[in-house]
């Protein structure tokens, strides 16, 4: 039997049940290569679902070209979403890119912690002002090992990201297909069907 060219799966298809928004979240990718190999990124789905996301695969010496023209488009106020002490809470460039009549554009790296951190540090391009988000509960994410309390999968930044923009009902339908994906992952590593899922 072999895997559905659209999500991966081999027991089931997920592709009928990713949500497709419609939304104002402008998000580019900075997908490891590694992160294209993992049955459990959550980032693929994302692109799926959002109108204006976009992945960008990393290169240590070679930044992709469309982003950075997207950095340097005068149009848009790009930031990385990354915790750092010099990290900003996401409303505040929100406000100011209102203000100035910009488009938010927010960066996300996308790969392990230990990736991401690689990626920043070798990426000296990525000087760009840097945000953090904070949600009211803890990550449901566990598909990977050793996941640390307080950080996110890729999928839940995204939906976080959705929740500043005022956008609730999209990041609900986005972090109930993350609990669907877990689920019937899940079963399909196991050899089956998810039976007893109820939509």
């Amino acid at each position: 039997m072999s895997a559905c060219s659209g999500c991966g799966l081999t027991h089931q298809c997920l592709c009928a049940a990713i949500p497709r928004l419609s939304s104002e979240l402008h998000l580019s990718l900075l997908t490891h290569e590694n992160e294209f190999l993992r049955e459990t990124n959550t980032g693929q789905w994302l692109v799926k679902a959002l109108p204006h996301c976009t992945t960008f695969t990393w290169r240590r010496t070679s930044p992709p070209r469309a982003l950075l023209q997207r950095i340097a488009d005068p149009n848009y106020h790009s930031v990385l979403v990354y915790p750092s002490a010099q990290s900003l809470p996401v409303a505040q460039p929100l406000q100011n890119a209102k203000i100035k009549g910009k488009k938010m554009h927010f960066i996300l790296l996308d790969g392990t912690w230990q990736e991401a951190k690689k990626m920043l540090r070798k990426s000296p391009w990525l000087t760009i002002p840097h945000v953090y988000i904070t949600t009211p509960n803890e990550s449901c994410y566990q598909l990977r090992r050793h996941q640390q309390n307080g950080h996110l999968c890729t999928l839940e930044v995204g939906a976080a990201l959705l929740d500043s923009l005022n956008e609730a009902e999209n990041a609900q339908r986005l972090n109930h297909f993350l609990n669907r994906f877990m689920r019937t992952l899940q079963a399909d590593k196991s050899g089956h069907a998810l039976v007893d899922y109820l939509a």
